[in-house]
Order: structure tokens, then sequence, then C-alpha cells
């Protein structure tokens, strides 16, 4: 893990290009790949002319807002999987910033009282050997992060195992806030961060325990956002 760390934190090859010398991510390839792009402020997918699409304003969803920085496709798609599933958690300080350069994330970030990260289940935590959505918490906002608030009480399988259709239910009562800290977000602007969002399944049920303890403003922010609801993570 020191190792990989160090790859993504050094001089070396882009990921992306392979160019030498340069950051994990050269400037050309951010440059081209992670132009900003207009999105719909319920579910972040690409939208042109307006501020809502029409199934977010027939279905809001239970947040403010939602950003997201890339489409999760090439090269992003690759550069993710390398940061979750290959022992990768150097990566989180470049990805962060690449959420920042995003549009409208930094007032977000300015704005918010408390950033959460999603939580992982304790098998898939083990598993993985660390939270990526908390490592992309911490590189955004230190100083606002707080891990132990919205809490995963039960495993489930994995969402790109499943249809659409079973998604929602598969994570449906899954997170909840720690009682203790129930009171403290009364009121509150809350950035919740994740890494991938595809169906938006995760994060609703996540809302909802936040609803529940009186948040006043939500906002979900996301590294990626998948063009077509497929394979979310």
């Amino acid at each position: 893990m020191f190792r990989a760390m160090l790859s993504a934190l050094l001089p070396g090859q882009c990921e992306v290009c392979h160019t030498w010398p340069a950051r994990a991510l050269c400037e050309a390839c951010v440059s081209r790949f992670a132009q900003p792009v207009s999105r719909c402020e319920g579910c972040a997918l690409p939208l042109m002319g307006a501020a809502v699409c029409g199934a977010c304003l027939a279905h809001p969803p239970p947040w403010q807002r939602c950003l997201a920085a890339v489409d999760y496709g090439y090269p992003w798609s690759g550069v993710v999987g390398r940061f979750k599933f290959e022992q990768a958690p150097g990566w989180a300080t470049t990805l962060a910033q690449l959420m920042r350069s995003a549009p409208w994330v930094e007032p977000a970030l300015d704005d918010a009282d408390v950033l959460l990260p999603m939580p992982l289940s304790i098998e898939r935590l083990k598993e993985r050997g660390y939270n990526q959505a908390l490592l992309l918490a911490q590189a955004l906002a230190p100083e606002k992060v707080q891990a132990r608030t919205l809490l995963r009480t039960r495993h489930t399988r994995t969402q790109s195992e499943l249809p659409l259709t079973e998604r929602l239910s598969n994570v449906n009562g899954a997170f909840a806030v720690e009682p203790t800290q129930r009171a403290a977000l009364a009121g509150k602007r809350v950035v919740l961060v994740d890494d991938v969002m595809t169906t938006g399944a995760s994060l609703r049920a996540a809302a909802q325990p936040l609803q529940q303890a009186g948040v006043a403003h939500l906002t979900c922010l996301v590294l990626a956002r998948t063009p077509a609801p497929h394979d979310e993570t």
C-alpha cells in the first residue's frame, strides 16, 4: 500500500496517456477528458438548457443538489477502479483536486458545515482495507469530515451485481445516523461524498436518515456519474 501511495504522489507516468515525467494525471489529459459539463442539479446527468431534468422535476430527489466531476467512462472508470480495487489510496488527493475543479463544488464545500463520506460495511472495509469515499472527503475538506456520523447498518450485495429494479431495495434501510450525532446535524448544511453514482439508489438510501435527523440542506458530491444507469458501485 505504501508503494501504491508513493506511485500516485511522486512524478512518473500519467495514468491516462503514459507521458513521462508527469503527475498521476497530466494537465493535458485533465484538459481533454475533464471539461466542465452542464448537469442536472438533481441527478448530475449531462443537461443542456435547463437547471433540472424532467425526471427530477417529476420525482424530486431527497437532496437539494447533486454534483459530479466527470462521467464514469474512459478514462475515469479505469482510474476509479485502480483507486478502489488495486490498493492505491494515494489517488485520493489527485481525484479530490479533480472534483474541486468541477462547477459549483468549491462553493458547496465552503458553505458546508459537515462532510459525510458514504460508509462501507465492516465486511467490505476488511476486504478493501480503506473507504475510498472517506479518503476523498478528507482530501476535499479534512476539517469538516465526520467519519462516524453516517453508519452502514448491514452488509449488502454489490450494486453492480443487481438489476436496476433491485438496487433500491438492496440498500433500503442500510444506513443510519449515529444516535449521539442526530441533534448535531439538525439545521446543518451537509455534503455527502461518494466515488461513483449510477442510479443513485445508495445515495437515496443514505439521504433518508439524514432527512430524518433534520439536515437543512443536502448536497451529494461524487467523483464520477455514469451517463446511463448501469454498473453502479
